[in-house]
């Protein structure tokens, strides 16, 4: 894109976002350390809830190196008027553990004489340091031109036009300084961080919706839409070769691996070879109590010798009753 037609984009935002928002400045007796711990804060916040967590941290804290030492919990705890407490938190703890140590101490006036590039480029090799924060540090810490951007501004920028798709992967914003002059530089830092931070809080919602169209009537197609998530039907199984789909849903689990069903034949004589499967298994089942004969046949023969004793006994009294009967016919009159 041409500088001309960027710059004239840029300006044309500019008026738009101040019609929405006042401008607003950090106080000026700040240190550099205190506005790299606000640039931490403020990233993706706006400007007084940033000052509310600083003044929390001033209080509730002895010191800087009582910060640095505090376990994240909580620290996100404190920061929970921003809107991404845990990532500030994160980028704080961080950054005050690379100065304390690269310095031992947490005195960073001494960059306010050195070179701007040297002290810029010193504040981006602290870990935990964005190119927002390096950006903030420069414009307010070190009396330089330099405009910070957020990630939702850059995506702003990128839905309007001012920066390409590449551009806004890569994190820039080319020809955002010289569009804009130095001594206006704080108060458009102010009115753009707005915006950004407005898309960063609700990237869908109908206001930042609003503000966009207004800067570019033509950038419908590139707002974020909603995404719906799509319900997977799921996948039907094909019909069995020379049958119907219900017939192959019925054979299918009695077919064995690898061999398919091929018609309604073999469904139909599987069908019956399973029926009179069970069937045997039933009458054996059923034969089964059939051995318990033997026993009742015990029984009975265990009782036969009894009959037989009874018997015997029977014609002994019969023979005696007969021997007698015969001895008193031979007795003498």
């Amino acid at each position: 894109m041409a500088a001309k037609n960027r710059a004239t984009l840029i300006n044309h935002a500019l008026k738009v976002v101040k019609k929405h928002y006042k401008p607003t400045a950090p106080p000026k007796d700040r240190t550099v350390l205190d506005h790299l711990i606000v640039a931490c804060c403020v990233e993706n916040s706006l400007p007084e809830a940033a000052d509310q967590v600083f003044e929390s941290l001033k209080v509730d804290y002895f010191d800087w190196n009582e910060v640095r030492v505090s376990t994240l919990r909580e620290l996100t705890a404190v920061m929970k008027p921003l809107n991404d407490p845990e990532g500030a938190a994160t980028r704080l703890k961080r950054v005050l553990q690379s100065v304390f140590e690269t310095h031992y101490s947490f005195d960073l006036e001494p960059m306010r004489k050195q070179n701007l590039g040297q002290a810029a480029k010193q504040v981006e090799k602290y870990n935990g340091s964005t190119p927002f924060t390096v950006a903030y540090v420069t414009q307010h810490g070190l009396a330089g031109h330099s405009i910070p951007v957020n990630r939702g501004l850059l995506e702003c920028f990128r839905i309007v036009g001012i920066v390409s798709d590449a551009e806004a992967a890569k994190g820039q914003a080319p020809g955002l300084e010289r569009a804009v002059a130095k001594s206006k530089g704080v108060e458009a830092a102010s009115l753009l961080h707005q915006l950004g931070v407005e898309f960063f809080r609700s990237h869908l919602g109908p206001t930042i919706r609003k503000l966009l169209l207004e800067i570019d009537p033509n950038c419908k197609d590139n707002l974020p839409k909603r995404t719906v998530k799509e319900s997977t039907p799921a996948p039907s199984e094909p019909p069995a070769a020379g049958g119907t789909g219900k017939t192959a849903k019925k054979t299918k689990p009695k077919t064995g691996p690898g061999k398919p069903a091929t018609g309604a034949g073999k469904t139909a004589a599987k069908k019956t070879a399973a029926k009179k499967a069970p069937s045997k298994a039933t009458t054996a089942a059923k034969k089964a109590p059939a051995k318990k004969a033997p026993a009742k046949k015990k029984a009975v023969a265990k009782k036969a010798p009894a009959k037989k004793k009874v018997a015997k006994k029977s014609a002994a009294a019969g023979k005696k009753k007969s021997s007698g009967k015969q001895t008193t016919k031979r007795k003498p009159r």
